[in-house]
């Protein structure tokens, strides 16, 4: 199991070549060697191919290789069938939370609407035995709106000798894997602290969720379906864990195309009638958009309508704030893993121009995520990605201030926007291991 990045004597693959940068040649899961399923009530039976990570074997321990090996539809199917041969008493509470970047795999994959492939998904699931499905929008709600907050103080915080800026996005776990175990400082301190929606929607689920239901935290079995094969790495960080329990946030997670797909629960309750949405950015959670916003108005006190994006070459963008003449904000969207590189060699010779940085490890975004963009040879199936695009793109934007649950919770839950409790529940911090100085030469 070798990083397909990594150019070390010891891995088995070598650096791909700018022709074959969105060419994966890794085997086929076996759903894509089933062929096209066609059927929402047919699981595939998929495992974790480190290809698929961003990190050297070196990350893995044999504990978390076991425990990777587990997250498949084998241990989704596992839990429902005990549930239906074991004692009541001994029964888990099934929860699957989906993200919001899976739902155009579904619709296109089933020429439905988004709408309609979210109410197949609930149905499905629920006939299987799941008790509850809920849209991880919510937890992308917290993580931006901490981002947010998070931004403007680093900013007023910046200095030549204490450079808090720029800061860059966590919300990725491939991406964060390899900031932890590869780069370690200078980059960690850079990375912002509040949770991804991933994170903050295991919190959700085992912490607010579980006292709602006078349930104990290890009585729920917590599934999420998410687009990349990296999330399954994610619900191994023990950040995930609450203060208050052991038990992880995410039990199990599963990608799209290892589930198949329709209405969810949405913001804890089910709301048939609830519209899909999604936040403002291309084919992520938003965090740029919405940072950018928010920065141009706590701090230039400047209305943003509309974020415009330069390209300045294939997955890298510039979104500006100006004045005048003189650039105010200068933000920047790095995907995939040569655009990634690039910047943290410019950070590291303090040459970065940019106050923030949205990093995503798969190019093109959330949306060509291994877990569901693949065609059965393992190239990135473009016609199906396009279709994705075009889907997500039309599901209605909606800020997570105008999210009036949103507040509630931070009230109910939380115990205030800037409590301690909040502080705790909904940020995290980053290891820096000491690194071995063949860690630090990988080239791109």
């Amino acid at each position: 199991m070798k990083c397909e990045h990594c150019t070390r004597k010891e891995c088995s693959k070598k650096t791909k070549t700018d022709d074959e940068e969105n060419v994966s040649d890794e085997a086929p899961s076996p759903a894509q060697e089933n062929g096209e399923k066609g059927e929402f009530h047919k699981l595939a039976d998929a495992k974790i191919f480190l290809s698929d990570c961003l990190a050297c074997d070196s990350c893995l321990t044999a504990e978390e290789g076991l425990q990777l090996s587990q997250q498949n539809a084998k241990d989704f199917f596992r839990v429902l069938n005990l549930n239906k041969k074991c004692d009541t008493s001994k029964h888990k509470v099934l929860v699957v939370s989906v993200c919001p970047q899976s739902l155009p795999y579904f619709a296109a994959k089933f020429n439905v609407s988004v709408t309609d492939a979210s109410r197949r998904l609930c149905g499905f699931l629920k006939s299987l035995g799941v008790h509850y499905v809920f849209d991880t929008t919510i937890a992308a709600d917290f993580s931006i709106l901490e981002s947010q907050k998070e931004f403007v103080r680093r900013y007023h915080q910046h200095s030549e000798e204490a450079r808090a800026l720029p800061m860059l996005t966590s919300a990725c776990p491939g991406w964060v894997r390899y900031a932890e175990r590869v780069l370690g400082r200078p980059v960690t301190p850079h990375l912002c602290t509040a949770k991804s929606p991933q994170q903050v929607m295991g919190s959700l689920v085992k912490d607010y969720f579980a006292r709602q239901q006078n349930l104990s935290p290890e009585k729920i079995f917590h599934v999420i379906v998410a687009p990349c094969y990296d999330r399954k790495l994610e619900a191994l960080r023990e950040g995930l864990s609450s203060a208050s329990h052991s038990s992880r946030g995410a039990d199990c997670v599963l990608t799209s195309g290892e589930e198949a797909g329709a209405h969810l629960h949405t913001e804890f309750g089910d709301l048939k009638e609830e519209k899909v949405t999604r936040h403002d950015g291309a084919s992520s959670d938003g965090h740029l958009a919405q940072v950018f916003r928010h920065a141009a108005k706590e701090l230039f006190n400047e209305d943003v309508e509309e974020v415009t994006y330069r390209a300045r070459r294939c997955d890298f963008q510039e979104v500006t704030l100006e004045k005048n003449g003189e650039v105010l904000l200068r933000f920047a969207a790095a995907y995939g893993f040569r655009n990634i590189q690039n910047m943290i060699l410019k950070l590291k010779k303090g040459a970065l121009p940019y106050h923030f940085v949205e990093v995503l490890a798969c190019p093109g975004g959330c949306l060509n995520g291994r877990g569901q963009a693949q065609s059965r040879d393992g190239r990135v199936d473009k016609a199906l990605l396009q279709q994705m695009e075009g889907i997500y793109s039309d599901i209605p934007v909606r800020p997570p201030e105008t999210s009036a649950h949103v507040q509630e919770l931070y009230q109910q839950w939380l115990e205030g926007l800037d409590s301690p409790k909040a502080q705790e529940t909904l940020h995290t911090r980053f290891s820096s291991p000491e690194l071995c100085a063949h860690d630090l030469d990988i080239r791109w």
